[in-house]
């Protein structure tokens, strides 16, 4: 006799987490919140997520998680138009891992005061996400 009961698991019977449902991050207060977005919406915010963590900075991500653009943008011998080239690779190296994105592309960047304001069109399995971010070098 043991102590616990024999189980058989079957694959099929396992929860199979959906990255398209997730809990909603607001960036500004750097909280995660209650409510729950799935759809276009969580793979928009998994790229924000994504554009705003360092690769390799946090133990807890694995390695395809985040992006290399803070070494490029504070390189200060680097010229800004190496720059503005750089980052449209740089943005789809940080993102083109996951699944649901299938293209990265229509980069528009402009460089005011210290900052890079990049527009860039994503196509993904449910449509168009037409996205802006500012990156910084600091």
């Amino acid at each position: 006799m043991s102590l616990s009961p024999e189980l058989t698991i079957n694959d099929e019977d396992q929860d199979v987490v959906d990255p398209s449902r997730t809990f909603t991050i607001d960036f500004e207060k750097g909280r995660i919140l209650s409510t729950i977005i799935e759809g276009p919406a969580a793979v928009e915010q998994f790229i924000h997520m994504a554009l705003r963590t360092d690769r390799f900075a946090h133990a807890i991500y694995s390695d395809e998680v985040g992006n290399e653009l803070q070494e490029t943008l504070s390189d200060s011998e680097t010229s800004d138009a190496y720059k503005e080239m750089e980052i449209p690779r740089l943005i789809t190296e940080a993102i083109e891992f996951d699944e649901r994105i299938l293209s990265v592309g229509e980069f528009e960047i402009e460089k005011r005061e210290d900052a890079f304001h990049v527009s860039f069109v994503v196509e993904i399995d449910e449509g168009t996400l037409e996205l802006e971010e500012v990156l910084n070098s600091v």
